[in-house]
């Protein structure tokens, strides 16, 4: 399975912002990528009814649990992986290495395989506040991955901002600066 075009997965967790996940795919199809999808298994759930259609729009199937032993890859090989929305669960189990979940099994090993990535969390301020969120983002980004997160945002921009729980914002949700950084980092390759 071989592609012109950079190979982009892009890894989805459960948080609203997943549901425009769809426009995002055309959004980076139009940069150039060739996107193979990857979602929790909660995220998997909630857009269960858009997975015939995403899997045709990016011609690749959607997957979020792990193949069998033996069975070949369905994919081709990433050249950068982006993690948004990156929940509280998604962002602690990357960072401690706890790899229950498909996604955080790719990029958990995609450190280790130098695959350059980029996360954008989606938490609200209560799970902000909690210790080991803050020290997860602290280990990801010490492990080379590009945290869009706080004072850590690229060209000066924060990138994702907590809202007070029950005040998210989906539609604000900053997706092009995901994508922008994917492609700054596609292109420093």
């Amino acid at each position: 399975m071989t592609t012109t075009r950079p190979v982009l997965y892009l890894f989805g967790s459960a948080a609203p912002p997943v549901f425009d996940v769809a426009k995002v795919v055309a959004d980076a199809q139009g940069r150039g990528f060739d996107v193979c999808l990857g979602l929790t298994p909660t995220a998997a759930r909630w857009l269960e009814p858009q997975k015939a259609e995403l899997e045709r729009v990016t011609g690749h199937p959607v997957r979020s649990a792990y193949k069998l032993p033996g069975e070949p890859d369905v994919w081709p090989k990433a050249d950068v992986i982006a993690v948004a929305p990156a929940t509280f669960n998604t962002v602690n189990a990357w960072a401690l290495g706890i790899t229950r979940d498909f996604v955080v099994g790719v990029v958990a090993e995609g450190i280790g395989k130098g695959v350059p990535m980029v996360a954008m969390p989606c938490v609200n301020a209560a799970y902000a506040r909690h210790r080991q969120f803050e020290r997860s983002i602290t280990e990801l980004r010490e492990m080379g991955v590009r945290v869009l997160y706080g004072d850590g945002g690229v060209d000066g921009d924060d990138g994702f901002v907590p809202n007070q729980p029950g005040q998210g914002k989906p539609e604000q949700y900053p997706w092009h600066l995901l994508l922008d950084t994917v492609e700054d980092i596609t292109l420093a390759r």
